[in-house]
């Protein structure tokens, strides 16, 4: 995507926008006017600086296998002649364009956006006093309602911020949190997006002025006392204790769910990868479930498990989970352990890839990040390049079949067309080590019916003689079947 394409887009943002936000968890819905500020850090060099979180990606995704990177305009795929993807980092304006989605997600109406370039951030401000001036008077020509900054603020610097610009300030981690509240649906999801909300608000509360002195103030209340601030400071620990509890709870029952279902031979498979990556709609393609698919970031925050039956004819569980995306918050990964322990304990993971963004390899990279994190790096991995059908036609094409002739780590699909879904099931197949499939011999008397039906139901039958009042079959069955036939074995 050319930088032509990324300022029409912006000026579309600009042009009015117009979608709603929420202030917080459960409240009310307003619209509010949104004010858009990015910052590139340059080196002295007069490049880019690398972050270090951009750094660890690249490090996680390094020894990833090749995989094949076009985009709409590509000719042709192309693959480096080392053997592995090289990765395209997020600069600074396709960083204000995310957040921007992010914001729309959200919901804002987008007003404006200001990118400031800096040898190195502001202590105090970020963006320094003199460009901040400079904001609050774009900002208050446009009558913004809130900053949006994709940036990580520091307590300090946030409400050095709204001093000079007299406007709420809302820095990418509160987004995220917010946009996941605004989203989160069961007990579960709201249990686990307050408490990281909590956990965010905690280090922000000292220093709010007026408001955090003696409980009360005026006459009658001075001398020895609480401080407003210690009193908002221990219920915010309590409440925090309180959902850590709940949480606890949760942890410990969906452990006994798996217990149950471990108990009988059924794999499960964790679906992850960026946000929007087409996670919920590969689901929705294999499960025929209908969870919500939505372009909007973090569609799906709550876990959903469906069993889906494979060519071998066993069963397995498919997990959706909620979608990653680059400096997710800690407090986030943290508050939703209890849901992301399915991809902990999976036996199969399927990483999901848009491959018609540029930024896929980037994108791939910050997945590895989180899945590192969970201490699930080393689980056996298929990799998805899901909306191929956004791929040139031929590209597409050569991609698919090629897919379908190697049997490699990587299989292209189009969830929303249903293309390369086959070829994915036999790949999965493959991969599942439970409840192993086992070619067999077997005969049958004709008059064990029970046997017969179990044979025709759960294995895949390759020949079928008729003598002698038997019948004569060579079928791969799992080995949950075959215990239940084992009489009938001849080899």
């Amino acid at each position: 995507m050319g930088s032509s394409h990324r300022k029409k887009s912006r000026d579309t943002a600009r042009a009015g926008r117009t979608v709603a936000i929420t202030g917080s968890a459960g409240g009310e819905s307003q619209r509010e006017r949104a004010f858009l500020v990015g910052l590139e850090v340059r080196s002295r060099r007069g490049k880019g600086t690398v972050p270090a979180q951009a750094a660890a990606a690249r490090d996680a995704a390094a020894p990833q296998p090749a995989v094949l990177k076009t985009s709409r305009t590509d000719a042709a795929p192309s693959s480096p002649a080392n053997g592995k993807r090289s990765i395209i980092e997020f600069d600074a304006e396709e960083s204000l364009a995310e957040l921007q989605t992010l914001a729309e997600s959200a919901g804002a109406e987008i007003v404006g956006e200001i990118l400031q370039r800096r040898d190195r951030p502001d202590a105090a401000t970020l963006i320094g006093a003199g460009k901040l001036e400079e904001i609050a008077g774009a900002a208050a020509s446009v009558n913004a309602d809130v900053l949006l900054f994709d940036h990580d603020l520091s307590p300090s610097q946030q409400r050095n911020i709204e001093k000079i610009v007299s406007r709420r300030v809302i820095d990418r981690t509160q987004l995220i949190l917010d946009i996941f509240a605004r989203h989160a649906r069961t007990r579960e999801g709201q249990l686990q997006v307050e408490l990281a909300q909590l956990q965010y608000m905690l280090p922000r509360l000292a220093g709010r002025g007026v408001e955090m002195s003696q409980l009360g103030g005026g006459i009658g209340t001075r001398g020895p006392g609480e401080t407003q601030l210690e009193t908002d400071r221990r219920k915010i620990a309590r409440r925090v204790r309180h959902l850590e509890q709940q949480l606890e709870t949760v942890r410990r029952i969906r452990a006994q769910q798996r217990q149950r279902r471990e108990s009988a031979p059924l794999a499960t498979i964790a679906l992850v990868g960026y946000t929007n990556a087409g996670k919920s709609t590969l689901f929705n393609a294999l499960t025929h479930a209908g969870v919500l698919s939505s372009p909007k970031m973090f569609a799906t925050l709550d876990p959903t498990i469906r069993a889906i039956e494979l060519p071998s004819k066993r069963t397995v569980l498919l997990s959706d989970t909620v979608g990653f995306i680059r400096n997710l918050p800690h407090t986030l990964v943290s508050a939703f352990r209890a849901t992301l322990e399915e991809v902990q304990r999976a036996s199969l993971v399927l990483h999901v890839s848009d491959a018609s963004s540029r930024l896929s390899a980037e994108q791939d990279a910050q997945v590895e990040l989180v899945l590192k994190e969970l201490e699930a790096e080393k689980k056996p991995r298929l990799r998805i390049m899901n909306k191929v059908d956004l791929l040139d036609e031929e590209v597409a094409a050569s991609l698919l079949a090629d897919a379908a002739r190697q049997a490699s780590n990587t299989v292209y699909v189009s969830a929303i067309e249903g293309t390369g879904l086959d070829v994915l099931r036999e790949r999965i197949d493959q991969r599942i080590e439970e409840d192993r499939v086992i070619r067999v011999r077997l005969r049958v008397p004709q008059k064990e019916g029970k046997a017969l039906a179990l044979l025709e139901a759960r294995a895949r039958i390759y020949s079928r003689n008729y003598q002698n009042g038997a019948v004569d079959l060579e079928a791969d069955a799992p080995e949950s079947v075959l215990r239940r036939v084992r009489d009938f074995v001849v080899s």
